[in-house]
């Protein structure tokens, strides 16, 4: 049974662990929006199954569908992969759904933030809001209603105290416009056991989400960033890198440490084709995009599973070289790359579609 607790979690000793931590599972939820997915989600809806199939290699996978997408989900959904019913909007689990929490012990406990659609992107999003209470409901979990506005790609922690964010997403204001700076950092403290608050500018060029940072910059292990760049200084994409550069060589982390970044080089611009822009229905009389808009792809959009690597790949030359450099950064996980175009057309990717729940053992079986 799942209760609500009336305090916070940093006062009842609960912190975000890292992402390497051990996970006890993956979840993910299944595309079917009209308005974001084209022809009928069917093509997204196999690009999800494959992101499923390689994560539950390494730990099991739960996707959550809609009742009316139940037998279509069973059809192209891996076996070994959890099918449950559980309703949403869209399938970006990472942002409408929980953040998970351990304390010590290793109990597991989860955030409930309150969610908007990234600022009211789309229409309705009561279904998606209301996902991490019925992921707690359905793991039987304790969980804390946060009074703030956030999506979980919006914030990336180091397990060590350290939690990396940008301005660009957190301070604006079709999020928490009646929030200072301070108020967000005291309720980010709150909720996600934090001590210290790393701030970055924008997040990638014409990113949906306006800035998330797990699209830009993410810790690989404490002490250490990873970072989207471009050497084109023609490119919009540089100078947002090269502030965020800045930014991070002056930080130190919660433990006093001077940052080191990894530039892992974007792939080239990739634009949305007239082709893929078919079949996707408009909204209000609109499209929410068209033919020739830059979409936000970007190698940092990885997702760490219980030994392994899952990165986003875009048929670019590009996608070699960030993949090696993947490697060097994690010995001892196996990398893989998995052709993500599809989910990018979408408005994300591969780390905005899952979102990792917390072994809560203290013992960590897999190391970087």
């Amino acid at each position: 049974m799942a209760l609500q607790l009336t305090s916070t979690p940093r006062t009842d000793g609960f912190y975000m662990p890292a992402e390497w931590a051990p996970h006890a599972r993956t979840w993910m939820l299944f595309p079917q929006r009209p308005d974001n997915w084209r022809q009928a989600a069917r093509p997204a809806q196999e690009a999800f199954a494959r992101v499923a199939n390689v994560i539950c290699q390494f730990e099991p996978v739960t996707m959550g569908v809609n009742r009316d997408q139940l037998d279509r989900a069973r059809q192209v959904i891996p076996s070994q992969v959890q099918v449950i019913e559980l309703p949403n909007n869209d399938a970006w689990m990472r942002d409408c759904g929980p953040t998970f929490l351990v304390n010590d012990s290793g109990e597991v406990r989860l955030v409930n933030w309150r969610f908007n659609a990234w600022g009211g992107l789309y229409a309705d999003w009561s279904l998606d809001d209301a996902v991490p209470l019925k992921v707690a409901e359905i793991e039987g979990l304790n969980y804390y209603n946060a009074p703030l506005i956030l999506e979980g790609g919006s914030i990336h922690v180091d397990g060590e105290g350290t939690l990396l964010t940008t301005e660009q997403c957190l301070l604006n204001p079709n999020r928490n416009p009646n929030l200072s700076r301070e108020q967000i950092e005291v309720y980010l403290r709150d909720y996600t056991g934090a001590d210290k608050i790393l701030w970055l500018g924008e997040g990638v060029f014409n990113d949906e989400t306006a800035g998330h940072v797990d699209n830009l910059a993410c810790f690989l292990r404490p002490g250490w960033v990873a970072l989207t760049w471009t050497d084109d200084h023609n490119d919009p994409q540089y100078a947002i890198s090269k502030d965020a550069l800045d930014r991070l060589n002056r930080f130190t982390d919660a433990k006093g440490r001077k940052l080191e970044v990894l530039k892992i080089h974007q792939p080239n611009p990739v634009y949305l084709t007239a082709e893929e822009a078919v079949g996707v229905l408009p909204v209000d009389g609109t499209y929410p995009r068209r033919a020739g808009d830059r979409m936000a792809a970007s190698y940092i959009n990885f997702y760490l599973c219980n030994g392994g690597v899952i990165v986003p790949t875009f048929d670019d030359p590009h996608d070699q070289p960030a993949l090696d450099a993947l490697k060097s950064a994690f010995p001892n996980r196996e990398v893989n790359g998995i052709p993500a175009r599809e989910i990018l057309l979408g408005g994300g990717n591969i780390h905005c579609i899952t979102q990792q729940q917390p072994l809560g053992s203290l013992t960590n079986p897999f190391t970087q």
